[in-house]
């Protein structure tokens, strides 16, 4: 049988390109695409594709909010992130999400669907670049354990926006919380990330809790 994928990608003519690629293989099927996050959230949990290829910079909601929404529902739901993206803390915060796999968009068509097939097999795709990101994450010094104290030197700003994450504001309220845009956010998100020495909005409000 087909793998059923389906996906969601604002511009136009990146996606009827996957459209066609995945439509000419014999093992996979386009079942569905979306240019509207919103609607995605709407109808993706009631059509449960195999696979969904998901951007991460969506009009009005990230990918990886679209995706940690959709887990929510659907838990099952097997997502590779495409982006163009390749900075550190976007890629900790779509795996954490439940990204199964991290692609950027210059991937050949065909690596693509090499990779749905991977994580239809239970494995993780990622570009060269990022997994090496996620290997040096793991070479990284361990976080002080519970009850030794450490100063993680962070800005007013950034201690702020911990804050706002502990009470679960997503990215674009933060950022219209502060009248800038969403990639100084995410800019100052991945700031705290490694000064906490962590790689997740729930990881970081446990360290905050921790003090």
């Amino acid at each position: 049988m087909s793998i059923r994928v389906s996906i969601v990608e604002d511009d136009a003519a990146y996606r009827c390109m996957l459209e066609t690629h995945l439509n000419q293989s014999p093992d996979v099927r386009c079942v569905s695409t979306y240019g509207d996050p919103r609607e995605a959230l709407r109808r993706l949990p009631m059509e449960k594709p195999d696979v969904v290829l998901m951007d991460l910079q969506l009009p009005g909601l990230t990918g990886t909010e679209c995706i940690a929404a959709l887990r929510a529902e659907y838990p099952g739901l097997q997502a590779i992130m495409l982006t163009v993206f390749e900075q550190d803390e976007q890629v900790f915060q779509a795996l954490a999400a439940g990204a199964c796999g991290y692609l950027v968009k210059r991937t050949p068509p065909a690596r693509i669907l090499e990779a749905i097939r991977e994580v239809q097999q239970g494995g993780s795709p990622m570009s060269a670049h990022i997994a090496r990101c996620v290997v040096e994450a793991f070479r990284k010094p361990p976080p002080p354990k519970q009850g030794e104290a450490e100063d993680f030197q962070l800005s007013p700003r950034e201690r702020e926006i911990l804050d706002l994450l502990a009470q679960g504001l997503l990215l674009k309220e933060i950022a219209q919380h502060f009248s800038v845009s969403h990639s100084t956010v995410q800019t100052h998100i991945g700031r705290i990330y490694k000064k906490l020495h962590v790689h997740s909005r729930s990881q970081a409000v446990a360290r905050l809790k921790q003090q």
